[in-house]
Parts: C-alpha cells; structure tokens; sequence
C-alpha cells in the first residue's frame, strides 16, 4: 500500500473513510492506469472526475482540436485554448486540479495498427468517442486484448451508459452482441446536425466515471450485462438486461471475426460527442 503524504490524506479524506475504499481502496486508485477514448463531451466529465479521484495515470486519445462550439459541453476546455489540441487542454485541466495524476496524451487517431499496442498497458478502457466506426474497433480490441470496456453514448436528449468484459465474467455480452455492425452511413444524423443537450454530457460521463471507479476498486454491482439509458426529457432511467448472443460474430460460438476490422469512413456518424 502507498505511504500517503499528509497533503493526500487531506486530499482523498472523504474517499478514505468509506469502508468500500479505505486507504487501501485509495491506494489501487493511485496505482491504477485508465485509458480513454474521446476528450470530448463524454471525456470531460470523465477525465475531470477520474483525476480528482486519484487514479495514478489516464491515458487520453483524441486527434481534434478545441472549437468554440464544443464548449456547450466539453467543460474540461475553455476559450482561450480554442486551437489546442484537446488532449493537452485536458491535460492542462487535470494536473492543474491533481498533480498526483499522470497523463498520457495521444494526438493521433486510435487505429487498428495502434489500439492493441496502446490499451495493453491499461487497466479499464473507457469509450467516449464520437464515431462508430472507433466503438466497434475499440469493442473488437478490448475483447482480444482481455480488457474491460466501459461504453458511453449520447443523441440529443438521450444517453446509455455499458460495461462490456467477457472475459471476466461467464456469459456476459460483449458490444457486438448489441450491435453486431456499425448502422449504415447517414441513417444518424451527427450532433452537429441534431443537436445535442450539453448538460447531458455531464450525466452520461459521470456515470461512466463512477463505473469506472467501482471496476477499478472492485465494489458494487457492476453494468457488466445490462444498459443504463437515461431520457433526460422525461428525467427517467432505464436499466436494461443485455444478453450474451451465441451468434455474435465475435464471441458466439462460432466467431467470424478473428481479428480488428476497421470500418474506414464506412459510416461518418457522430454519437457521442
């Protein structure tokens, strides 16, 4: 267990006295290593969240740079780092609230030459991207790869939150027992064509951030098999059993899908951001 300065202490006192997390709880947190996809809408309220939890290092992917109109949402940025690439305004933003935290920022697009190499050395995998071109590839790579995938979504005024580990635990689904193929190209419109309530980013995202914490700790019921979707118009949650499909092409009983595929520009669908 880590030896905490007295600065810490004071600093992770409130997670320290629940009995689920305690010093040791603190400590796995401090020790723990979280890769992201997305620093965008999703990816604020979870990055934001994620660090001022504590866990020790948190890996961020996104190739864009800040715009003025990501700002309804994406509250890790502000105006004058419009032209920044997200990754380090979410960097800034983080260590400036927990310098105890390491970031690891990756400026480029996550592909299927690069996810495999880059999620290995991570603990959780948590999806806020935008496309779904990405969500599938990064589904494929986790479930090769035995890694934990906490999925987010959002449209509009709605939003899911998913755990996704087969590997972990007997007869859960994976992303693909879901949705076994992208949607195809232009049957979503993307949120900068339907718009997108920003304040429901920080729902979603935060949801995502305490899975998260809950994963890494090891407490509490976990998603794993089932679907969060929250309507933010009529304020009601759902909770929806998933089932592991024995036909899914990548962990039926017969899988088609052996490697990653990638569905380049197959479909230019936004849901997320």
């Amino acid at each position: 267990m880590i030896d905490f300065t007295e600065e810490q202490i004071e600093r992770y006192s409130r997670h320290i006295i629940l009995p689920e997390v305690g010093a040791e709880g603190q400590s796995k947190l401090l020790e723990s290593k979280v890769f992201m996809i997305g620093a965008g809408g999703l990816g604020s309220p979870v990055a934001y969240y994620l660090a001022a939890a504590g866990v020790g290092t948190i890996g961020i992917a996104d190739a864009d740079v800040v715009d003025l109109s990501n700002l309804q949402r994406q509250i890790i940025h502000n105006q004058d780092r419009v032209g920044m690439p997200k990754v380090e305004s979410a960097r800034e933003t983080m260590q400036a609230l927990n310098p105890d935290v390491k970031v690891n920022t990756y400026n480029y697009f996550i592909t299927e030459e690069n996810v495999r190499e880059i999620i290995r050395d991570y603990d959780l995998i948590i999806d806020g991207c935008d496309n779904f071109p990405t969500r599938f590839l990064v589904n494929d790579a986790c479930y090769f790869e035995k890694k934990p995938l906490i999925s987010g979504a959002m449209f509009r005024f709605e939003g899911q939150v998913a755990t996704f580990k087969p590997h972990q635990q007997k007869g859960a689904p994976c992303y693909r027992c879901l949705y076994p193929e992208p949607p195809p190209a232009g049957l979503v419109p993307s949120c900068s064509e339907a718009g997108i309530l920003g304040a429901l980013a920080g729902a979603v995202g935060t949801i995502q951030a305490v899975e998260a914490v809950k994963e890494l700790l090891g407490i509490g019921d976990s998603l794993a098999g089932k679907l969060m979707v929250f309507d933010a118009l009529r304020m009601e949650w759902k909770k929806l059993k998933l089932h592991k499909d024995p036909g899914c092409p990548l962990c039926g009983e017969n899988p088609t899908i052996t490697d990653l595929v990638t569905y380049e520009q197959a479909c230019e669908l936004k849901f997320g951001e």
